[in-house]
């Protein structure tokens, strides 16, 4: 596993498991497991994925040291807001049998989010959480929060993927010291993309698979990736990119199929925010 370092010094692996639409709670509980025995250290979670109690028994499953594992969940746009969010952040430390977090994130820049950033900050200090970031964020989203955030946020996690590769906000990222966190690293896993005949030819060279050339470009782009999958054999092969690395033109060569098209919701669309803070879950 590679590691890399965020701007407060919390070390973050660089590539994670994700449990997005795992729902079944034995399921999701021996994906856990699976993952983590696989040898992946970050767990990625959210309250409305409505599995963070199976997740908190996956982790229990594994049998690995809470401190060897990266834990992070988030919170949804319904618990915006200081007081929601106190709440929320115990509710998830009891559904995942945790004492603190290793990451917590807003989920999406809609509602109280300065609010529910003041109660982040505070368990932020008071070590229930790690490390705090956001989710979803575009570039005016990330400059509204830096300028009233006492505690700069160390990640900033989106739709990132070859065919959009978010260009201008990674280099806003980096020049304020803050992560791109790639979900849908993969794509969604779009035919289009995972059979694209130059990532093809890449893999083939290296004995690898089409998804296995991908993560590795994120990591090397220096992005946290979280491939998603209740697949036992692709777990364990999302997991083994360690042992190629890409050159600097096969990594010039996927930087330039980028579309900067979206496949999923754009965080500025007014629409997509209304329907967001209409949605009402009955649990979490």
């Amino acid at each position: 596993m590679n590691y890399f370092t965020l701007k407060n010094g919390v070390k973050i692996p660089a590539l994670g498991f994700g449990v997005w639409q795992i729902t079944d709670a034995e399921l999701c509980k021996k994906t856990v497991a699976t993952a983590i025995k696989d040898g992946y250290r970050l767990i990625d979670t959210a309250a409305v994925y409505m599995n963070e109690r199976a997740v908190g028994e996956g982790i229990k499953a594994s049998g690995i040291n809470r401190d060897e594992l990266f834990i992070t969940s988030k919170l949804w746009v319904q618990d915006t807001g200081y007081e929601k969010t106190k709440k929320a952040i115990e509710g998830t430390l009891e559904r995942l049998q945790l004492d603190y977090l290793d990451m917590y994130l807003q989920h999406w820049p809609y509602g109280d989010n300065i609010g529910s950033w003041k109660a982040m900050e505070e368990y932020y200090h008071q070590g229930k959480i790690k490390a705090i970031g956001v989710c979803n964020y575009t570039i005016q989203h990330m400059k509204d929060l830096l300028e009233v955030a006492s505690v700069k946020p160390v990640v900033n996690q989106v739709e990132c993927h070859p065919i959009f590769q978010q260009k201008e906000l990674r280099a806003y990222l980096k020049e304020n010291d803050i992560y791109l966190e790639a979900w849908s690293p993969l794509g969604h896993g779009v035919q289009d993309l995972l059979s694209h005949p130059q990532f093809q030819q890449i893999a083939d060279k290296y004995g690898k698979e089409t998804a296995q050339v991908i993560l590795r470009w994120h990591v090397q782009e220096e992005a946290i990736a979280i491939p998603k999958s209740a697949t036992p054999s692709r777990i364990k092969s999302n997991f083994d990119i360690w042992d190629f690395e890409l050159s600097e033109q096969e990594m010039n060569v996927i930087r330039s199929i980028d579309t900067n098209q979206r496949l999923s919701a754009d965080p500025a669309d007014k629409e997509w925010e209304k329907s967001m803070l209409e949605r009402v879950f009955d649990h979490f």
